[in-house]
């Protein structure tokens, strides 16, 4: 970042007008860029309601379940199919370079979620928690440029603001129409911008495919590997069938109150629970909570049917909601966390869990004992598949760390060209 940026984004900190820059709604940006409304470049329809039971019309639907983490969607073809008993209208069926932005959700999050959808020759309509912008004036900018503006969080802002001390969090076309965006008057300039950012986008885009490729091949990996369909070299000896009881004892160990609190997540392991980005509901009073030990494994009792499971590297203690395994001498309990995790295991988990329905399901340690796995008799085999899994999970960590330093150098792009604190050479 050159000195002259550096000064420029200090004088706009302060709310000082930079020379060759103008004050505007959307805050101090360079004295040759315009302002528009939505409202005056485009217009905006809810979407349809659908019926399961409809018959007659069948098209594809995009929902807010389609939305994910994506902002621009090139591929219609996968989504879910729906039948109206009614033809529905032209306007209810989406063009290419239309937007759709989250209306209303359970989340507050999502609403004001903003999609770029090309569905070419798709017959493709949109839900009724959805509301699609579509521009009819592309003489000021393009949709690509302005889905790239409402990117950046602007949509969101209004938001908070029209919604500031109440519990409503929807978006409606009025508040849509009347957003005003600025952007560059000469759509060279545009233009250039999109360039940098598409570039960006592309790159990110090519290493969450790759990531994609190292999941689906660590998936193959624990398919076979862990089901002895495919042996290592220099490994033929005999599998065996054990209960799990043998395999790992129950650690009951309280008052340990002055050891580090943790958690135990599905995705990212145990962790210090500091490290959640949520409340902190623990009690007080810890001197129930359980002792983990490195080279434990814990379970979520309620939750084990959904696999809820991780082997620890830290030694703290853990809500009782947990249930705590001490692995024998006999075995890799690194091994075993990554069998807990098959889906044949995780069933096996359902199956011995006790409750009327899913809610209320648990696994205590007096079931789980009960359950029977098979497993390589020779520790050694065991390290062996370890070893080659640890392998994938460092490539496959490596690789979101790459995905999401790209996606914050995008963010700080955007925020410098966006607003025109950086200029692109047109």
């Amino acid at each position: 970042m050159t000195p002259e940026v550096k000064e420029r984004i200090e004088q706009i900190r302060q709310g000082i007008v930079p020379e060759g820059y103008t004050e505007s709604k959307g805050g101090i940006v360079p004295s040759a860029w315009i302002s528009s409304s939505l409202g005056s470049m485009g217009e905006s329809k809810n979407g349809l309601n659908f019926h399961r039971n409809d018959e007659g019309y069948s098209f594809r639907v995009l929902g807010v379940g389609d939305f994910k983490d994506k902002t621009v969607m090139r591929d219609l073809k996968n989504l879910t199919e729906v039948s109206l008993s009614v033809e529905p209208d032209t306007e209810s069926f989406l063009e290419n370079g239309d937007i759709i932005f989250v209306r209303s959700n359970g989340s507050k999050e999502l609403v004001g979620r903003n999609l770029l959808v090309f569905p070419n020759d798709l017959q493709v309509s949109y839900s009724g928690f959805c509301i699609r912008y579509r521009m009819n004036n592309n003489n000021l900018t393009t949709p690509e440029y302005l889905n790239f503006i409402l990117d950046s969080g602007i949509l969101k802002k209004k938001l908070q603001k029209e919604n500031q001390g109440t519990n409503i969090s929807n978006l409606n076309q009025d508040i849509l129409s009347e957003l005003t965006i600025t952007f560059p008057a000469d759509k060279c300039e545009q233009a250039s911008i999109l360039q940098i950012l598409e570039t960006q986008n592309r790159g990110i885009e090519l290493k969450e495919k790759l990531l994609a490729e190292k999941q689906r091949q660590r998936k193959y990996l624990m398919q076979h590997l862990l089901t002895g369909k495919k042996r290592l070299p220099g490994f033929d000896g005999e599998w065996k069938r054990n209960k799990l009881g043998k395999l790992f004892a129950e650690r009951s160990e309280t008052k340990c109150e002055h050891l580090e609190l943790l958690a135990i997540t599905g995705t990212q392991g145990v962790i210090p629970r500091s490290k959640l980005d949520l409340k902190d509901n623990s009690s007080e009073d810890k001197s129930k909570y359980l002792h983990i030990c490195v080279g434990d494994i814990g379970y979520n009792t309620m939750r084990m049917w959904q696999g809820v499971s991780a082997y620890s590297n830290y030694d703290g203690i853990v809500s009782p909601a947990y249930t705590i395994l001490k692995p024998s001498n006999d075995i890799n309990a690194k091994y075993f966390a990554y069998l807990f995790k098959m889906p044949d295991v995780v069933f096996l988990f359902y199956r011995f869990s006790q409750g009327l329905v899913d809610d209320t399901r648990n696994l205590k340690y007096a079931n789980f004992k009960k359950i029977s796995v098979t497993y390589p008799a020779d520790k050694e085999e065991q390290n062996a598949i370890v070893a080659v899994l640890e392998k994938a999970d460092l490539e496959i960590d490596l690789l979101r760390q790459s995905i999401e330093q790209e996606k914050q150098k995008k963010k700080a792009l955007m925020q410098l060209l966006l607003t025109g604190i950086v200029r692109v050479n047109a």
